[in-house]
This record gives structure tokens, sequence and C-alpha cells, in this order.
């Protein structure tokens, strides 16, 4: 008798565990906007910009150094959106019981904190060198263009862009390019900033993310 009322008992848990799973999801809701795959769409989508940014940046005038093209950056916000697309098709476990997970979720961590902190430096540079090209006082000779901050001083420091052509593209288009930078390198350190914030709830305060899956020690669906 104990035995069929125990029968019983674990036949209503089961039927009760499945009315509390989780519906289907309506086609309509907005899949995209789940983490991480929002954030790591627009790490990719910011992190194309700069790149496309920095090159046409470079197309004006080879003399450019890395810090002006910071080409750099994006490549690797594009790197740290791979990771977070990773992180986004791993099945969630409770508990981070895989080793995959836990060592996706740390990496993607890691590099969003090392995003943020680039795009950072590159809103520094970006900034200071549009405050420099803002204030600079050009001359054409030949194919290059050469700048002076201050043509009343003798020793002020020379600017030496070779293959400019016309001035113009150092005085107006570079000093746009340079303020263009700044803001989508902004855009990319909330980002990052984001993204990492989150994976730090996940791991303090209980976030899910990943795939929906039953835990089967609790008996419960867990919800993304």
């Amino acid at each position: 008798m104990g035995q069929g009322q125990k029968r019983s008992s674990d036949n209503k848990q089961s039927h009760k565990n499945r009315d509390a799973s989780p519906a289907p999801e309506d086609g309509k809701r907005c899949r995209v906007c789940r983490f991480p795959l929002l954030v790591a769409l627009l790490q990719l989508l910011l992190g194309v910009a700069v790149t496309a940014v920095a090159f046409l940046m470079l197309a004006i005038s080879s003399s450019l150094i890395a810090r002006e093209t910071p080409h750099w950056a994006g490549i690797t916000l594009c790197l740290v959106s791979v990771v977070g697309f990773v992180l986004y098709f791993i099945t969630y476990q409770p508990d981070e019981r895989t080793s995959m997970q836990f060592i996706v979720k740390l990496l993607y961590f890691v590099l969003c904190t090392i995003g943020l902190v680039i795009s950072l430096l590159v809103v520094a540079f970006a900034g200071h060198h549009h405050s420099q090209a803002s204030s600079f006082n050009c001359q054409n000779a030949g194919v290059d263009c050469v700048c002076v901050l201050d043509q009343s001083d003798p020793i002020a420091r020379t600017f030496n862009y070779q293959g400019a052509g016309d001035c113009e593209a150092i005085t107006s288009t570079l000093t746009f390019y340079f303020l263009l930078q700044i803001l989508l390198n902004l855009a990319q350190a909330l980002v990052c900033a984001t993204g990492a914030f989150i994976m730090w709830k996940d791991r303090y305060q209980v976030f899910f993310a990943g795939i929906q899956i039953r835990s089967p020690s609790t008996q419960q669906w867990q919800k993304v």
C-alpha cells in the first residue's frame, strides 16, 4: 500500500514538473536580445566599424602610425564577439558543472575587460590627435602635406603626411575620422563593460546565460 502511494506521489510530482516546464518560445520574441547574443553582435558590429574607419584613415596617408589608426582595437573586439557567440551556444549547466562552460565564461569575462581597457586607450589617443589635428597649420609640399601647430615657432614640431595630397584631407577628413573613432570606441567600452558586468553577475548573483535545459538534480527547469 505504501509503495503504491509512493508511486502515485512520484507520478504527481512528474506531472507537476512537466506542467512547470516553460512553454515553447513565441516566434515573435526577440531572440537576438538574449545575453550574450546581443552583446556579441554589438561587439562584432562596432569592431568591424572601428577597423573599417582605421583603414580609411590609413588610406589618407601612409605616415599615420598604429595608435592613430586603431584597427587592432577593432580586430580585438571581433575576436571577443566570437567568444560571446560560442558562449551563447554552450548548454547551461547549474553550478558550472562542465569545464568548457567555466573556461569560456572566464575567457569572455577577461576578454571583455581587455576590450574595455583597449577601447579607453583608443579614446585617449584619438582625443589627443583630434585636438592636435584641429590646430594644424598645413601646407602642400608636392604630394605630401606638412603641418605645424604654431607657424611663428621656428622649432615647432613638423608633421609630414606622405601621399596626403590636398591638406584638406588632414585638417578636415582626418579630424572627422578621429572624432568618429572616439564615438565608436566609447560605445565599444560601454558594451564591453556591460558584458563584463553581466558575467560577474552570472558568477556571483546567479544570472543564468546559455541554452535552457532541465536540471536533473533539482527536477526543475532553469530559465535563461
